[in-house]
């Protein structure tokens, strides 16, 4: 029997039921392939299988149609050709229907295989059986297709590997394939091929992904910190708003959406979504900030990247290219799931990169100076100066001088080089001023003519100087009502107010457990603490009115954390006019939490939740954070799940 018999009778063995199928690896790819090309297409393997090739028409509107795809394949497989074109192969490049778009190689006449080895060949399974070109098109893997794995015995001198390329998208764009004419026996001969093959694949892959997202922010990850920029594994595509675009391979192999246990489309979902690390930090890393943890991420599912994050380079409409977003995420920062903290973020997004006066209402110490900072953060002028001025602190008989300036020798003790202006000094930036309600009206007046004429006249000078001006007014007095008393001009309070912001009291947000966990941390780290809260201590904070409201809160969680000096913060540690003298109980335990603690069994079959959470509280010994770390959850969540179960510390704990 000659070669082509026995190979026909070989595949006929397999895909009439007479010999074992692989289940997985090459030879499972292999036999699938065959059992289509028989059993769906038909297709004899005694047949000599002729090759199709494209018409010229055809193949230039499929040529034209993925332009941008073979320019960026293009390098990549003059890079690959060099490697290989000393060992007798010769490149391919197929689109997702497995006809060839680009060639490179020597194929003499010679060959019984030229007809195929063509710009415009179609390898397609469905007529030219089982190939590299068309069984990755079909198994979209990276795949050899050695000698005998051919389901024609015509192409029994070929040695193909193939690798799948995706566009930006996720979906097959095309192949690579890599193969050999002449070709040893063995299969492992085709072991560097394949490696190169998938290499260039994904550097092919990534060049056109990268292209594709030119106006989009990309950060690029690697487990390797000296990798994350020139070799890149896994890359995401996101816009200023911090909503992921598209996602290479890599990433959609890798990456996940918090709290999904099955694939799940990260295109569409924030960065908050797929990364514990906050979208701020990764703004920073955008913008060159300095930072100890530039160039790591966090994932949710507990793994750490080394990251580096590439600006968009595209031009955009009248030549202008986007902008970092300075810190988008800065204005997310600033709450949890509170709807009226989540209204007042939407408004301040949507009015951050317009060129309008805000005024910023709430009560003391709800954070309008940190709202204001993260509009001006924001805001085109991120990288313009921020001036905050404090209008009820300044002396009266110096807020005027203080605000516009003086020349030399305007007054008895002034500098002998004159001073600028706090409001000359935000020029281009963002001036915040604050309790814009204690203002004087001498001061009011001037401040009016400031805003409407875009210019300040210096205390002694002849000339005004021009300003582009953005203001964020805030003040926890009741201005309309001092319009109508007549201690506050009608006309600026309309100038002022191109927008207006209410921020609630921190007694009627829903989201308190956000901001503990927040400036907990945040205090934790500038006084060089670990942050750690108790259960006891917890419940005691979420009782509590907070007439001061964030400010208070900020104020108590320092104490606590100098009072508890790296310990988990526990009642004691609370300021005592915060206890009011009342004795603090701690809540009764579930049974399970009970039995648990009391060296029981454990939960019941009812509550696995109540079981996980003591097994990891007790196998941690109570420390909060590494419980968080373990289970992929945020401190607050633990603490309101273990209030949930009435689970509570042994006491030498608390």
């Amino acid at each position: 029997m000659n070669a082509s018999l026995a190979h026909a009778d070989a595949v006929l063995r397999v895909v009439e039921g007479n010999a074992v199928v692989a289940a997985d690896g090459d030879a499972g790819v292999i036999q699938r392939s065959w059992l289509r090309c028989y059993q769906d297409y038909q297709l004899d393997p005694a047949s000599p299988g002729r090759m199709r090739v494209e018409a010229s028409t055809a193949l230039r509107q499929r040529r034209e149609q993925h332009e941008r795809y073979l320019r960026a394949a293009r390098a990549g497989m003059e890079q690959l050709y060099r490697h290989v074109a000393d060992l007798g192969y010769v490149l391919m490049l197929a689109d997702a229907d497995g006809v060839t778009l680009d060639f490179l190689g020597a194929n003499g006449p010679e060959s019984p295989l030229r007809e195929g080895l063509v710009i415009g060949a179609d390898w397609n399974e469905v007529h030219a059986g089982t190939n590299g070109i068309g069984t990755c098109v079909a198994e979209r893997r990276t795949l050899t297709c050695h000698r005998e794995d051919h389901f024609f015995a015509g192409n029994l001198d070929l040695s193909c590997t193939a690798t799948p390329l995706f566009d930006p998208l996720g979906d097959l764009l095309g192949v690579l394939d890599v193969s050999a004419i002449t070709t040893p026996e063995a299969r492992e001969s085709q072991h560097l091929a394949r490696h190169l093959t998938a290499l260039y694949g994904r550097m092919i892959e990534d060049a056109n992904f990268v292209e594709h997202f030119s106006d989009c922010w990309i950060i690029k990850l690697n487990t390797i910190a000296a990798l994350a920029e020139i070799n890149t594994e896994i890359m995401l595509a996101f816009d200023g708003d911090g909503v992921i675009k598209g996602a290479n391979s890599g990433a959609r192999h890798h990456l996940r959406v918090l709290e999904q246990t099955v694939e799940t489309d990260l295109t569409g979902n924030s960065l908050s979504a797929v990364f514990r690390t906050h979208p701020s930090d990764i703004w920073r890393m955008a913008r060159g900030a300095a930072g100890s943890e530039k160039g790591t991420v966090d994932t949710w599912a507990g793994h750490r990247f080394h990251a580096a994050v590439r600006g968009p380079r595209r031009a955009l409409q009248g030549g202008r290219t986007t902008a970092a977003p300075a810190d988008v995420s800065a204005l997310e920062a600033l709450a949890g799931d509170d709807p009226q903290m989540r209204r007042v973020i939407e408004q301040a997004r949507m009015l951050a990169p317009r060129p309008l006066n805000i005024l910023v209402q709430g009560e003391t110490g709800t954070g309008k100076e940190v709202l204001a900072h993260a509009l001006h953060d924001a805001s085109p002028r991120a990288e313009k100066p921020f001036v905050a001025v404090n209008c009820a602190a300044i002396p009266e008989s110096l807020i005027e001088s203080e605000l516009f300036g003086y020349t030399p020798g305007t007054f008895t003790g002034a500098r002998s080089k004159g001073m600028t202006g706090l409001i000359q000094r935000a020029d281009g930036g963002t001036l915040f001023l604050d309790e814009i309600g204690d203002m004087p009206l001498p001061l009011q007046t001037r401040l009016l003519r400031v805003l409407s004429e875009g210019e300040v006249l210096p205390l002694g000078a002849e000339k005004p100087v021009p300003l582009s001006l953005t203001v964020v007014a805030a003040s926890h007095r009741n201005l309309q009502q001092q319009i109508r008393s007549g201690d506050f001009r009608e006309d600026l309070y309309y100038r002022l107010c191109g927008a207006t912001l209410q921020l609630p009291p921190l007694r009627e947000r829903r989201d308190l457990d956000f901001l503990i966990d927040v400036l907990l941390r945040k205090e934790a780290r500038s006084l060089g603490v670990d942050a750690d809260i108790t259960t006891q201590a917890l419940e005691v904070l979420e009782r509590q009115s907070w007439p001061g409201n964030i400010r208070q809160l900020r104020n108590v969680l320092r104490y606590a954390l100098s009072m508890a000096d790296s310990q988990p913060i526990a009642v004691a540690h609370l300021p005592e006019e915060l206890l009011g003298g009342a004795q603090v109980l701690p809540a009764a335990p579930s049974a399970a939490a009970s039995e648990t603690l009391s060296g029981g069994s454990g939960a019941t079959e009812s509550a696995p939740e109540a079981e996980r959470l003591l097994h990891t509280l007790r196998k941690h010994h109570w420390v909060v954070t590494e419980v968080a770390r373990e289970l992929d959850l945020c401190r607050a969540t633990i603490y309101r799940r273990m209030k949930r179960h009435g689970i509570v510390p042994p006491t030498h704990y608390c």
